[in-house]
């Protein structure tokens, strides 16, 4: 039987599609990155990507199809994925990391003190432990009970992270990966306003803030799409119907991968 979430718009549209076009064929590229455009984890390696300045051939990947050759690539099938020096590496929080290595010399996303550094990553543990799988289990909670619990677990998670907020970003007034691994759900917090009865102001001024602010930053925007192709995809989150593995861990109340 077919996948659902495998029949979805095959390409970035938009100012998205704008940046790939900047980005395919490239053979000096450093990086050959398999993306998928609708993907909020694919897009923070993109914002890094875009941020640090790095040369890279965008390849779309639609993950449902599980095609063999990118199963050599990404174990699990998942995007996003990249090769550096014909080395496969996956999942966006790794690859975060891998690029402040691997590309010492551009847009640093992590500063150089090692205690601001830890602090980033609890920031980012924070993101994967507690906001991801509020802001999931809301989008695709059914009853208003599991709902409201949801709601309020997500606005607590949020004013948590807006209480490390030390300047116009997270670190301070150089956007670091503590943002950029939030960026992408910043940008879909419209779907919970107009579906899920989410309201903003509930997060506290400096999430609220930080929010505001981020949804306007170049990279950001850069690697959104138009909004009507998303309304196909998490439509299927607003059901509980869809099969990507993020939805399949919150229906089951496993991990996120």
């Amino acid at each position: 039987m077919a996948i659902p979430d495998a029949d979805i718009y095959p390409t970035a549209t938009g100012r998205a599609l704008e940046t790939v076009k900047q980005h395919q064929n490239s053979s000096q590229a450093d990086i050959i990155f398999y993306a998928g455009w609708f993907c909020p984890f694919v897009q923070r390696v993109w914002i890094a990507l875009e941020e640090k300045g790095i040369s890279y051939e965008y390849r779309e990947e639609n993950p449902y199809h599980k095609d063999p050759e990118f199963l050599k690539i990404s174990p699990k099938g998942l995007v996003p994925a990249i090769i550096y020096q014909g080395q496969p590496i996956h999942e966006s929080l790794v690859i975060l990391e891998f690029l402040e290595e691997a590309f010492p010399n551009t847009k640093p996303l992590l500063p150089a003190d090692p205690y601001a550094r830890s602090q980033i990553r609890l920031a980012l543990d924070h993101i994967s432990k507690s906001i991801l799988p509020s802001f999931f289990k809301l989008l695709q909670s059914q009853d208003p009970t599991s709902q409201s619990t949801a709601r309020e677990s997500l606005y607590k998670s949020f004013s948590q992270f807006g209480d490390g907020i030390k300047g116009e970003y997270w670190a301070g007034n150089e956007i670091s990966l503590a943002d950029i691994a939030l960026m992408p759900w910043a940008g879909r917090l419209y779907i919970l306003e107009e579906n899920r009865e989410f309201d903003i102001e509930r997060t506290g001024e400096k999430f609220k803030g930080w929010a505001q602010r981020i949804i306007k930053h170049p990279a950001m925007q850069n690697t959104a799409s138009e909004r009507e192709h998303y309304a196909q995809i998490y439509g299927r989150y607003l059901r509980d119907e869809a099969q990507s593995e993020a939805a399949k861990a919150t229906r089951n109340g496993g991990v996120i991968p």
